[in-house]
């Protein structure tokens, strides 16, 4: 007996349960790619995975349907496989924990995988259906989107017939989403000097932030765990001579890094300076985010006299100014959509090897020329203190189509179920709709999908009755 039996839509909460049974954390997706394709052949379906696993499913039109223009259903089978600081799980290898709490649904100690799981369940449910009418369907689930969307940039769609999409990738009901951010990955790295250091060893954590999408939440003003060691680092007294032994946070670049971690090196004698600046910004920053960040601390660690291999001041200091002088976060609003950020960046993942420390960027821009001079901006930064730096995983904005026959019926659907209109809008999020679009010339795409909250965070939920409104709302998309 399933965990979600009872839940409906039935069909779609059983194939949500089937593939959070699977880890699939971004780069670990050769189980669910190989379970979606032994899926479709044993239902004699036609199945193409390609060579870094995205998968394409061809079911033909139902009876009465034949003569009707295909319809692709696209998602991602990846997801942002993060967990809580005790929890044990290991997400390479064990399946969700899946809970049920009123109306929501999550995942016990990790995010949910929501994002972009309730594609893959709708997909399921309609590809596995003898009843459900609609016309040739052609289901597109790439690999990998969460980390660069790799699997839609190399992706073959030549089978695709199609040129109305549907893409199951966005986390409000009632909104038809038209149009999003291009964006970027930057990774810097920069290798510290070493030396011996005698003094006293101090773990720094910055914790109790709720982190988020960097994309979609960028917009709420909550901290940055990451940046704020850079902030640690300029509130110690100077006398302290602070070195760093090594420093990590966060788990994915598209996401707000919700909790950082420094392992420090000072003079024994100004422990307790030290100390005490730490405790006073750990006020100040409670203050400063109140509002968004009400649970943020900064806390100590064990402590131990010794000698240490740790940074030079020099390195020290073009770590901490890269921390601390870095933009973050909104760099522009748009002046044509009221709302709507154009411009971002978030340093999601911040880690150390071997005296190596690593910083990953994510970009993001629904204006080439804005996006391109971000990028540019960070690389001149990490550069001005010693780093390399590379630049990976660039996608095009989906740009706004203002005759758009599939958004047109989709309005008058929405509102002839609902009794209201629904909202027409751009995200700063990026999805795979901008580089399919291409391959397909002519495509017309909305996206679409149930209410979630806090994804890319263990907090992540999803509406189990919004989840039922939208699988409603497909099959009369379909069916009309």
């Amino acid at each position: 007996m399933g965990k979600l039996d009872g839940l409906k839509p039935a069909e779609v909460f059983h194939y949500f349960e089937e593939v959070s049974r699977i880890p699939r954390g971004s780069g670990n997706v050769e189980a669910i790619s190989d379970y979606l394709k032994e899926f479709a052949e044993s239902r004699g379906l036609v199945c193409l995975q390609d060579e870094v696993k995205n998968i394409i499913i061809i079911k033909e039109a139902t009876p009465g349907y034949e003569d009707e223009e295909p319809v692709i259903l696209q998602g991602h089978m990846d997801m942002v496989a993060v967990k809580d600081a005790d929890c044990t799980k290991d997400m390479t290898r064990e399946g969700l924990d899946l809970k049920v709490d009123g109306d929501w649904l999550y995942a016990e100690g990790t995010s949910l995988g929501a994002d972009d799981g309730i594609a893959v369940a709708c997909a399921l449910a309609l590809l596995d259906s003898d009843s459900i009418p609609h016309p040739r369907l052609e289901v597109v689930i790439t690999v990998d989107e969460e980390t660069g969307m790799e699997g839609a940039n190399a992706i073959d769609l030549s089978i695709c017939r199609g040129r109305r999409m549907l893409n199951l990738d966005y986390e409000e009901e009632g909104v038809l989403l038209t149009g999003c951010a291009g964006g970027a990955r930057v990774h810097g790295k920069l290798m510290a000097v070493l030396e011996k250091i005698t003094g006293t060893r101090l773990e720094v954590y910055v914790g109790g932030l709720k982190g988020g999408h960097s994309g979609s939440e960028i917009d709420k003003g909550r901290a940055n765990a990451n940046v704020l060691l850079g902030r640690v680092m300029r509130s110690l007294p100077k006398e302290a001579d602070a070195r760093f032994l090594s420093l990590e946070g966060g788990s994915a670049d598209n996401a707000i890094a919700s909790a950082s971690r420094a392992v420090l090196v000072v003079k024994k004698e100004m422990l307790t300076a030290v100390k005490e600046a730490l405790e006073k910004l750990s006020e100040t920053l409670r203050r400063e985010y109140a509002t968004t960040d009400e649970g943020i601390c900064i806390r100590l660690g064990a402590e131990e006299d010794g000698e240490w291999e740790a940074f030079s001041g020099e390195s020290t200091e073009k770590v901490t100014a890269i921390l601390y002088l870095m933009p973050n976060g909104i760099q522009r609003m748009s002046a044509d959509i009221p709302g709507l950020v154009q411009t971002s960046l978030n340093l999601g993942i911040l880690k150390t090897e071997c005296g190596c420390v690593s910083f990953d960027y994510s970009i993001r821009s629904s204006v080439g020329s804005e996006k391109a001079m971000t990028i540019d901006k960070v690389c001149l930064l990490l550069s001005m203190q010693g780093a390399d730096y590379t630049v990976s995983g660039e996608y095009p904005a989906w740009e706004y189509r203002k005759d758009s026959a599939l958004r047109d019926k989709m309005i008058r659907i929405y509102e002839k179920m609902f009794g209201k209109a629904p909202k027409v809008e751009a995200i700063h999020a990026g999805l795979e709709c901008g580089i399919l679009a291409p391959k397909l010339p002519g495509l017309d795409c909305v996206s679409i999908g149930p209410d979630m909250q806090d994804i890319h965070t263990p907090r992540e939920r999803l509406s189990i009755s919004s989840t039922e409104r939208v699988w409603n709302y497909i099959l009369e998309i379909l069916k009309k």
